[in-house]
C-alpha cells in the first residue's frame, strides 16, 4: 500500500521521513513517551532511524500504517494503525511531545486516522482496537473523547520499559457512533 497523506485544519498527517530522525530522537528523549509506548529505553538516535525504516515498511506490508502528526511542518508526534491483519482489524496508537500537548491535537489527528481506517477508499476497518499501559490516564481520555468502548483490563497483557504490566482495552466499531464515552477509570 502506498503511504497517504491526511490533513486537517490545523494537521497533516504523512509519512515519515529520514529528515524527521532528529525531531523524533529529541521526542523519543521524553519520559513519558518511554515510559508508555514502545520505543527502546535509552532511546537513540539509530533507534529514530530505525522506527523511520519500519513505519515505510508497514506501509508497504499493510500491517503497520503510521504517520508523522506535523504542526506548521513541525514533527509533533505519531498517530497509527497498528497491526492490521488483512482481516478488518486494527490498532490505534499514539503519542505527541510535551511542547504539543494539551491542545487537541491528539485528538485531532487521531480522530482522522480513525476516520480513514474505518473508510472504503482508506483501509476499510471494521474493528480499531486501543490498548494502553493501567494509569495512562492522558492516552484513555483521547479514547474516551473518540468514542472508544471500554471493554475491561487485561492482566499482564502489555510488555512496556517496566515489563509486563496490565492493560487498559477498549475498541471502536466502523458501525459505532463516535459519542465521547466516560470508562470507569480513575
Amino acid at each position: 500500500m502506498e503511504p497517504v497523506v491526511l490533513r486537517t485544519l490545523r494537521l497533516e498527517l504523512s509519512v515519515l521521513t529520514e529528515g524527521d530522525a532528529e525531531a523524533l530522537f529529541a521526542a523519543g528523549q521524553d519520559p513519558a513517551v518511554q515510559r508508555y509506548t514502545s520505543v527502546p529505553t535509552p532511546f537513540t538516535r539509530a533507534d529514530a532511524d530505525e522506527l523511520i525504516a519500519a513505519t515505510r515498511a508497514g506501509w508497504q506490508t499493510g500491517d503497520r500504517l503510521s504517520w508523522a502528526v506535523r504542526e506548521q511542518g513541525v514533527l509533533v508526534g505519531i498517530v497509527g494503525l497498528y497491526r492490521v491483519d488483512g482481516k478488518g482489524s486494527g490498532e490505534l496508537g499514539y503519542w505527541l511531545a510535551a511542547p504539543a500537548r494539551g491542545r487537541g491535537l491528539l485528538t485531532e489527528a487521531a480522530r482522522t486516522a480513525l476516520d480513514w481506517g474505518f473508510s472504503a477508499d482508506g483501509a476499510a476497518l471494521a474493528r480499531i482496537e486501543w490498548h494502553a499501559v493501567v494509569g495512562n490516564t492522558a492516552s484513555a481520555r483521547v479514547a474516551e473523547r473518540l468514542g472508544f468502548r471500554f471493554e475491561g483490563v487485561r492482566r499482564a497483557a502489555l510488555i512496556g520499559s517496566d515489563g509486563r504490566e496490565d492493560g487498559w482495552s477498549a475498541a471502536l466499531l466502523a458501525t459505532d457512533d463516535r459519542t465521547p464515552q466516560t470508562w470507569p477509570i480513575p
